[in-house]
């Protein structure tokens, strides 16, 4: 009796329908490897799904980093630890781990401009999207600008959906520039509705944590502020020169500068040689 040979099956066509682009991809080239070594069917189709996995997982990490709107991209792998003597990687413990989210843990980075603020913030940030997460960044000068346009406007309610949904929310630079009078208001509804829904969030300044009353034109609401973060949060300060000048030479002694010939200007004002706040383009360390 003559065998009756197996019906041709589509498998390009089963993988597009099956939403396998990296399987379909890699199949032909794998086959022949298989075919070559003499993989076992079950190693074969592991390292087929393995290959699909590791895609999709790449895919995610890309899209969230994008979405996350990082002015720059640094991991914790890439901070100097040696150059900062008031933080090590041992201290930042579980914010580099999962139950950083879970357990809606915040952080507060302080300290001079150029000791790596910034840097700590979006590495950890960063982390908890390998982690399964998503981030979001902003400057606590875009998130309050914002959000007391959208108060003017009335549409309060969708513009803070963008600062409350994200699972990890960066602010960063707060106390950077000038604010509004209504600072304190809308940065406390931000704090306040993640602090009930034990969303994690990380702040960079270089103000003291007593001056943000100040800073917000709002003690009360500063106190109320800090009071939310820090409950499941740490403090972190960090000191020492600038991560940006670290090769120039510090010489606490200069000599005079020479007068210059362009007249002199009225307010006495000049522009520093690192004006502050950098821009997102400008060096990753703050």
């Amino acid at each position: 009796m003559t065998a009756v040979p197996a019906p041709a099956i589509d498998l390009d066509g089963l993988l597009r329908r099956l939403h396998l682009p990296t399987v379909r991809r890699l199949y032909p080239e794998l086959a022949e490897r298989a075919e070559a070594e003499g993989l076992a069917y079950r190693d074969f189709l592991a390292l087929l799904m393995a290959e699909e996995v590791a895609h999709r997982t790449q895919t995610r990490i890309q899209r969230c980093v994008h979405r996350a709107h990082f002015p720059f991209l640094k991991t914790i792998d890439e901070y100097d630890f040696t150059f900062q003597s008031t933080v090590r990687l041992s201290l930042l413990g579980s914010a580099l781990g999962p139950e950083f989210i879970t357990q809606g843990h915040s952080l507060v980075f302080s300290g001079p401009s150029g000791t790596g603020k910034t840097h700590l913030a979006i590495a950890i940030a960063y982390r908890a999207i390998q982690n399964g997460f998503d981030a979001l960044f902003t400057t606590a000068t875009a998130l309050i600008e914002d959000l007391s346009t959208a108060t003017r406007d009335g549409k309060l309610r969708e513009a803070l959906a963008s600062y409350t949904h994200a699972t990890v929310l960066v602010i960063d630079e707060v106390g950077y520039l000038g604010y509004g009078p209504d600072a304190a208001n809308v940065l406390f509804q931000v704090v306040n509705d993640r602090y009930l829904h034990q969303r994690p969030m990380i702040f960079t300044t270089n103000k003291p944590l007593a001056a943000w009353g100040r800073v917000l034109h709002d003690p009360d609401l500063a106190e109320a502020i800090l009071d939310r973060v820090l409950e499941r949060g740490r403090h972190i300060e960090l000191r020492g020169r600038s991560y940006r000048t670290r090769h120039a030479p510090l010489d606490l002694n200069p000599a005079p500068e020479p007068p210059s010939p362009a007249p002199a200007r009225v307010s006495g004002n000049h522009r520093p040689e690192f004006p502050e706040p950098t821009t997102p383009t400008s060096s990753s360390v703050l």
